[in-house]
């Protein structure tokens, strides 16, 4: 498979930010949303087998572990890695972009699926039998980059109600969306779902990589 960068750091997404994780981002991806913040996957990388990666990710002290991109699924070879890694009593943590039929993925892996908003530029490319197919520890995750990509999220959760156990993430665009008014829209509407900051880049900056 091809690797973009293997790195130990801080998990800024997800109901698990703030853990210690190692990630795992692998290069390619079909789609090209307007808020990428990590272009440089769509091509960058080096080959490498999984017994290397899991070797990789061996030298790093935490056993959470983050599997992402570019999209990650684009890689046949990304669900052997993951189910190794799952065997090896890793924490498995998959970050998808919904585009991709994700019923290959090892069930003990965690799916955090990004529900592609109108704003995104991609949201044609879903695949919406997805949602249906998330399980109770997964999450759905939707970027927004404006009030309108946010009443189409609220449209698409009453459509397509979560399953139970599934946490619901609503993440301003970075730079794009201000936070406060993201807070004063979801407590406005009693929204039940959780307003997620990119807590990596208050910490070292939108633009550092390996972070």
């Amino acid at each position: 498979m091809i690797v973009h960068e293997i790195f130990h750091s801080i998990q800024g997404e997800s109901t698990r930010a703030g853990l210690p994780c190692i990630f795992v981002r692998l290069t390619g991806c079909p789609l090209r949303c307007t808020y990428c913040d990590t272009p440089q996957a769509f091509h960058e990388g080096t080959a490498m087998t999984t017994e290397q990666v899991e070797a990789e990710v061996a030298r790093h002290p935490s056993r959470f572990v983050t599997v992402t991109g570019g999209e990650p699924l684009a890689q046949e070879e990304v669900h052997g890695l993951m189910s190794r890694l799952a065997d090896a009593g890793y924490d498995v943590q998959l970050e998808t972009s919904g585009a991709i039929d994700i019923s290959p993925v090892d069930r003990r892996v965690r799916i955090i699926l990004d529900v592609k908003t109108p704003g995104s530029g991609m949201s044609e490319r879903m695949n919406w039998d997805n949602l249906a197919r998330l399980r109770p520890g997964d999450e759905m995750k939707f970027v927004l980059t404006d009030e309108q990509d946010y009443a189409w999220a609220l449209g698409v959760l009453a459509r397509r109600p979560p399953a139970p156990g599934v946490a619901v993430l609503l993440s301003p665009a970075h730079g794009v969306v201000d936070p406060r008014d993201l807070a004063v829209w979801m407590t406005r509407d009693g929204v039940a779902a959780r307003l997620q900051l990119q807590i990596h880049k208050y910490i070292w900056g939108s633009d550092c990589r390996g972070v």
